[in-house]
């Protein structure tokens, strides 16, 4: 269950028309579509899985982001709701919350010396390429995590793991001694 729309604008400039369309993709589309599945679903004998794409935004925010945040963090909240609801019809509901992903839209941002900024602040420095969504993904839609519902994980790099003042760290010193 993958929708989203973001155009970074300051809270301050934001308009209902700006507010309403980033809800409507990023939190009610998302139900909306997530109910339409799991009506079909909750009539098959084996279930089914939803997976809700969120965002580590919904998490950990950032500047000029505020209704894509609220939305993802709503989503991630929905996810639970929705699981909690639908377990007993066999319709699990889980989310992953991907962090910097190159894709067609975003490519030459991340080309620039901006993107290439945020790409140094992710600890595993690099964004994700689709394809690495590929197995969490997979996971929670497959028989092996049958038993997961209302589960979310990030799939970021390490930026929702990372201290406050982690990008500006250039080595651990006391994992250094710990190697010897």
């Amino acid at each position: 269950n993958n929708a989203g729309v973001a155009a970074p604008a300051r809270a301050l400039d934001l308009d209902e028309a700006q507010w309403d369309a980033h809800l409507d993709v990023n939190l009610k589309g998302c139900f909306f579509a997530a109910q339409a599945a799991a009506r079909i679903m909750s009539r098959q004998e084996e279930g089914g899985a939803i997976v809700n794409i969120a965002s580590i935004l919904g998490e950990r925010v950032a500047a000029s982001v505020a209704p894509y945040a609220a939305a993802k963090a709503g989503l991630i909240q929905l996810t639970k709701a929705l699981a909690l609801e639908w377990a007993r019809h066999k319709v699990r509901v889980n989310a992953l919350a991907p962090g910097y992903v190159i894709t067609d839209l975003n490519r030459d941002f991340f080309a620039t010396e901006a993107g290439q900024a945020l790409i140094r602040r992710v600890p595993m420095r690099r964004a994700a390429e689709l394809s690495d969504l590929d197995g969490p993904f997979l996971l929670l839609c497959a028989d092996a995590s049958r038993f997961m519902t209302g589960a979310g994980g990030a799939v970021d790099g390490g930026p929702l793991v990372s201290g406050l003042f982690a990008a500006r760290r250039r080595s651990a010193p006391a994992l250094r001694g710990a190697r010897r």
